[in-house]
């Protein structure tokens, strides 16, 4: 499975695959899980859009991820500076209506960042069924603190 374009500090645009070496140096370093979707409100914000490709009213999206006014406009500030979301004003009888939606791009990176967290998935349940050590004391020359 090869690893998803964006990775924190690159260029969002870059299309050069950056898969992470099999062993050493930052091999669980895991780029491809950005801070603006890793955050669990955000990605709560971004899993209940990515179900509703036409988009969700403030007030649905609000109650879906159990956030307060405030907090979900922080949120969606963060998600549209960093292009993943846009946000829509308008009125339905006469009211003030907000819709919210991802991008484009909002899309492409919330599915490569959903490819990254199978990777780490993945690079767990192979090391713990690997790795399984039977007893604290299995390794000479180191005590419980």
């Amino acid at each position: 499975m090869s690893k998803p374009n964006d990775h924190a500090g690159a260029p969002s645009g870059s299309d050069s695959p950056a898969a992470p070496p099999a062993s050493g140096s930052g091999r669980f370093a895991y780029g491809g899980l950005e801070r603006a979707i890793h955050e669990k409100a955000r990605l709560g914000i971004m899993s209940s859009l990515v179900s509703h490709p036409k988009g969700l009213l403030f007030g649905d999206l609000k109650d879906l991820c159990a956030l307060t006014d405030g907090n979900l406009s922080r949120h969606l500030q963060v998600l549209h500076d960093e292009g993943l979301v846009e946000v829509w004003k308008g009125y339905h009888l006469k009211r003030p209506q907000t819709l919210c939606r991802l991008t484009e791009e909002g899309r492409r990176r919330f599915l490569g960042y959903i490819t990254e967290l199978e990777n780490v998935i993945a690079d767990a349940l192979s090391a713990a069924r690997a790795e399984v050590v039977k007893s604290p004391i299995a390794v000479e020359g180191w005590s419980p603190a």
